[in-house]
């Protein structure tokens, strides 16, 4: 089974926001999942049948409204002689919109990755757990940081940096007496430490254990304290064989673990975190440049770049929540296209035509999501697309300082 590539991650993730969002009044929410190997007419009759079963409903609005779904998704199965190679999914039903009033919405998409079992749902909500599966994340790596008075245990999945656990040792420091006194107090804190580092060892293996998926272990701390650590086998054994490299960081706390994965960034290619920080750090080095940059930001002027075909890759933020808007006039057929917030979308007011200038006569015709809308436009020009995920620091830096559109190109070129 293929994974999938950053832009169908991207489209499922944002298709998944827009099937949460629909809540229905009672259970008028239909959910069909029809795996590849499922007969369409089998499927049909099976439908035929809830349609049957569904004239029992008590309530006529509820009825109505479910039959109404089933019939719609029975007419859209019309066009198909077989499931397509994934399977399909039908999300179909009346939301709730405001007071008692209620919206039909029909969405029907082929998964990035095969369905296994047929199912139908009939709820309040969308039955997204499925499709939800799809986008969990297959690299995830453990992070261990440790010295004699803090550990902290987290995970690295995909880009994500995440605390477990954090804890403090009761391990005392150096003591300054000597003779007798100063012995004794050595063995009671080697002993203390000992104590420390079988907590330390047990709390970490046990939580690393419950991730059946980590590909490998990352371990960090000051001085020396960590290859003790792991030389004295604190660890599970399952676990310690999964120990790829120890690195030196200052702290061992939770900023610790971002400074253990820039510093394993370095070294693993492989790592996403890694290609992220590579492709930012090549655009932050362009931005710098006074003379013959390469870079570019900012909408306007990555679409010019495109239009000349000139940009090499284009950085965009899966943080970006815009859409490219087409209005036309119903008079005179002039339009024009818009870039819109998702939040400005659901309050906007449609525009007079400037060239008629009739009275509200411009008409939405189309709506594209933003990052789908640059992409394709960038791979009919052969430009690379990098989609930088949010909550890491670069995805931050990108959609905080250059409104999350940013593009790196061939040869310099004055975008005016």
């Amino acid at each position: 089974m293929s994974e999938m590539t950053q832009r169908q991650k991207y489209d499922l993730k944002r298709k998944l926001e827009e099937l949460r969002n629909c809540k229905g009044r009672h259970t008028e929410l239909i959910s069909l999942y029809v795996p590849p190997s499922k007969q369409i007419f089998d499927v049909t009759s099976y439908l035929r049948n809830e349609l049957s079963q569904s004239q029992n409903i008590k309530s006529k609005t509820t009825m109505k409204n479910v039959l109404s779904a089933i019939e719609s998704i029975m007419s859209r199965l019309r066009k198909y002689k077989k499931p397509p190679e994934n399977g399909i999914i039908f999300f179909v039903g009346h939301k709730g919109i405001s007071g008692d009033k209620t919206e039909m919405v029909a969405f029907e998409i082929e998964p990035p990755m095969p369905i296994v079992t047929f199912l139908y749902r009939c709820d309040s909500l969308f039955y997204l757990e499925p499709l939800e599966s799809m986008m969990v994340e297959k690299e995830i790596y453990g992070l261990f940081l440790i010295d004699r008075r803090e550990c902290t245990i987290g995970v690295l999945k995909g880009n994500r940096v995440s605390m477990l656990k954090y804890m403090t040792s009761q391990v005392p420091g150096k003591h300054g007496r000597g003779g007798q006194s100063q012995r004794r107090f050595e063995r009671l804190t080697e002993i203390a430490a000992h104590e420390w580092f079988v907590k330390c060892g047990e709390r970490a293996s046990e939580i690393f254990l419950a991730e059946k998926d980590i590909k490998g272990i990352l371990v960090g701390g000051p001085g020396p304290t960590k290859h003790y650590f792991i030389d004295e086998k604190y660890l599970h054994y399952e676990i310690q064989d999964k120990i790829i490299e120890m690195f030196d960081t200052g702290y061992t706390d939770e900023f610790g673990l971002r400074e253990l994965v820039s510093s394993a960034s370095g070294t693993m290619s492989d790592l996403r975190v890694s290609k992220e920080k590579k492709i930012m750090k090549r655009f932050l080095k362009e931005v710098t440049k006074t003379e013959g940059s390469l870079a570019v930001y900012g909408e306007m002027h990555i679409r010019k770049a495109l239009a000349m075909g000139v940009v090499d890759t284009i950085l965009l933020s899966e943080n970006i929540r815009k859409y490219r808007i087409k209005l036309k006039c119903t008079s005179c057929n002039y339009s024009e296209k818009r870039t819109v917030t998702e939040d400005a979308l659901n309050e906007f007011k449609y525009p007079n035509c400037p060239k008629c200038d009739t009275s509200n006569v411009m008409e939405w015709e189309e709506k594209i999501d933003i990052i789908d809308e640059l992409s394709d436009l960038a791979e009919k020009t052969g430009c690379k697309v990098e989609l930088i995920s949010h909550g890491s620091e670069e995805g931050d830096s990108l959609f905080s300082a250059f409104d999350g559109i940013a593009g790196i190109l061939r040869y310099h070129v004055d975008i005016i």
